[in-house]
């Protein structure tokens, strides 16, 4: 049998999917038979199936590599469920089970373990490896999260820097890293820093078209949030901010809203912080208000919106963070809020951080390419997927194909705010410049003198919110700068000294006062019937009593797509189960009687 044909096999008889999807086959089909490789996939687009049906296909135990020791044990329950063998091996387990689980690698009892990268390098560790390499039981290693490795990237691991002691150690085993987000310099990065430099690179679209992109300008953040939550209650969902503070006080405040909600930030205690992500994994309708410490490698299929109140690092942790929605390909949200100040801290983190003189340039050019995703007056999927190397036509999904901005010449008011800024002496922030313009003499400004220079007045025609957009639509332009040694001063760059002269003309959309972004596409159910909606729920119910019984989150038993499928169909036999997507031979084994008799009963 040929490795293609046997990958088939697997994907229908044990995951239960009829066929693979993009460039799955292909990998998978390039490990199995040894190769290297490098799969940049977006979230929810299959990137595990690509190392573990080669760990099944190959012969010994495969070796997966993940810096998620949270989330370990709820993978290794989901592949149990689908008759898989699989374990985890970190700090987790007393030392009698971690001594059952080398036992059972070396017995051929595994197929997959899934192991920290900390514990991985460990002397004790690296001499069971030597020996199941010895014996020819070493399958392959998967490197997920490969991101991490980039010393400067949002999710920086330092144990990922010595990962490439694998192909040192073990040339003959092959090795597949895994991503959702890297832009080139981190592909180079990674395949360089893990010496893959012989490994193909697999690049899918990083196109998630189930998700629709919001962004707003913000203006008492909170109850803007609470807008754009208006008819979502009961959707599980993630609310980032900036502050560990602000983390703890959103979510206060959302429960008292009836949004009940979860802080999640490096400052709580480990139990804590472990409790309330297992709970927002296993119980439906939460919503979890977090720091970037939380999110990376979220299983949860049905994360039906993310949230932004404060302005991420840049385009790529945007991506990661939004990308924590619709894993299961159901409509879901992205939604953001951000203002001047989130440009200025963001400006202050990368002016104060101890990275070299280059690598803050490249930070503050992502910055500014997020600026600019923010400001775009076209479709934003279309700049998102710009920066990562992908053209597209406009996707109809997101707030500025559902409402096009009004452009306007803004080379005179652009001109009459770069004269302000210059001044004043690039000393002040947006507020103080923007009453000069508007001819308001506060005791601040009589106090400068800033009532008797030329720009005083000169900007009467707009109010302070349009004088808001343009200042930051400047900053995405990169015609100003916020710095934050001047306590968020705007400074002028080298390129607004051609727009000064008038040699360049400006563009700037006008602001948009958005509503409540509507719910986007259906509802989990509102393609059903009322009897097959009626059946649905009653597999809803079904499947959080099992999962409460077996301790697992409710997505380990059946994901909502296949429950959906199954009260459409009505599937009136095992044979008939076999067709339903994820009823693989060991979930219709576990569960096919209930499920069966469940839809007979419903008539």
């Amino acid at each position: 049998m040929s490795t293609a044909t046997a990958a088939v096999n697997v994907l229908r008889e044990v995951f239960g999917y009829p066929a693979f999807r993009g460039a799955q086959a292909e990998i998978i089909e390039h490990v199995a038979t040894g190769g290297d490789a490098l799969v940049l996939m977006p979230t929810g687009g299959g990137k595990s199936l690509c190392y573990q049906i080669p760990a099944l296909l190959r012969p010994g135990c495969a070796v997966i590599v993940s810096p998620l020791i949270a989330l370990m044990q709820d993978q290794v329950d989901a592949l149990t469920q689908l008759g898989v063998r699989a374990a985890v091996l970190n700090s987790t387990l007393a030392w009698q089970a971690a001594q059952a689980v080398e036992q059972a690698m070396f017995s051929g009892n595994l197929d997959l373990v899934y192991i920290a990268p900390e514990r991985l390098l460990l002397d004790r560790t690296l001499a069971m490896l030597d020996a199941l390499s010895e014996a020819g039981k070493l399958a392959l290693f998967a490197i997920d999260e490969a991101h991490c490795v980039s010393q400067w990237g949002h999710d920086f691991r330092p144990e990922y820097l010595q990962l490439s002691a694998l192909h040192e150690r073990y040339p003959q085993v092959p090795r597949i890293a895994l991503t959702a987000t890297a832009d080139q310099a981190t592909r180079n990065e990674i395949l360089r820093r893990l010496g893959l430099g012989e490994a193909r690179v697999f690049l899918s679209s990083f196109d998630r078209p189930n998700i629709r992109y919001t962004v707003v300008e913000k203006d008492n953040a909170r109850q803007q949030l609470l807008a754009f939550l208006a008819g979502r209650r009961g959707q599980a969902g993630i609310v980032y901010c900036l502050s560990r503070k602000k983390v703890e006080e959103t979510a206060a405040w959302l429960s008292a809203q009836g949004y009940p909600a979860l802080p999640y930030h490096a400052g709580l205690p480990a139990d804590q912080r472990a409790a309330n992500q297992r709970r927002f994994l296993r119980e439906e309708g939460l919503v979890i208000c977090a720091t970037i410490a939380f999110g990376m490698g979220i299983d949860k299929p049905d994360v039906r919106f993310v949230a932004h109140l404060d302005l991420p690092k840049s385009i790529e942790a945007y991506y990661q963070e939004t990308g924590r929605a619709g894993r299961d390909g159901e409509p879901s949200e992205a939604w953001m809020a951000y203002g001047m100040q989130d440009v200025a801290l963001q400006h202050a983190r990368i002016a104060e951080s101890g990275a070299g003189e280059g690598q803050k340039i490249l930070e503050a050019q992502r910055l500014t390419a997020l600026l600019a995703y923010c400001e775009a007056p076209r479709c934003r999927r279309q700049v998102l997927l710009d920066y990562f190397g992908e053209q597209r036509d406009p996707c109809g999904n997101c707030d500025v194909c559902a409402e096009p901005p009004e452009l306007w010449d803004g080379t005179q008011a652009a001109q009459k705010a770069l004269s302000a800024i210059l001044r004043t002496g690039m000393r002040f922030g947006v507020g103080h410049l923007t009453d000069i313009l508007r001819g308001k003499a506060t005791e601040k400004v009589r106090q400068w003198g800033h009532d008797r220079l030329p720009t005083f007045g000169v900007g009467a025609d707009l109010d302070e919110h349009g004088w808001k957009s343009v200042f930051r639509q400047l900053a995405a332009a990169g015609l100003a700068h916020v710095d934050m040694a001047e306590h968020g001063a705007l400074q002028l760059t080298e390129a607004a000294r051609e727009v000064l002269k008038g040699a360049r003309t400006v563009q700037l959309r006008r602001p948009v006062r958005r509503k409540a972004a509507p719910r986007s596409g259906r509802t989990d159910t509102a393609a059903l019937s009322p009897a097959d909606d009626g059946l649905f729920q009653l597999l809803r119910q079904w499947r959080a009593d099992a999962a409460r019984e077996q301790a697992v989150p409710a997505y380990v038993i059946l994901h909502d797509r296949t429950l959906r499928e199954l009260a459409e169909m009505r599937p009136a036999s095992r044979g008939m189960l076999a067709g339903i997507t994820g009823m693989g031979t060991a979930k219709i084994e576990h569960y096919g009687d209930d499920l069966l008799s469940l839809i007979r009963t419903a008539g």
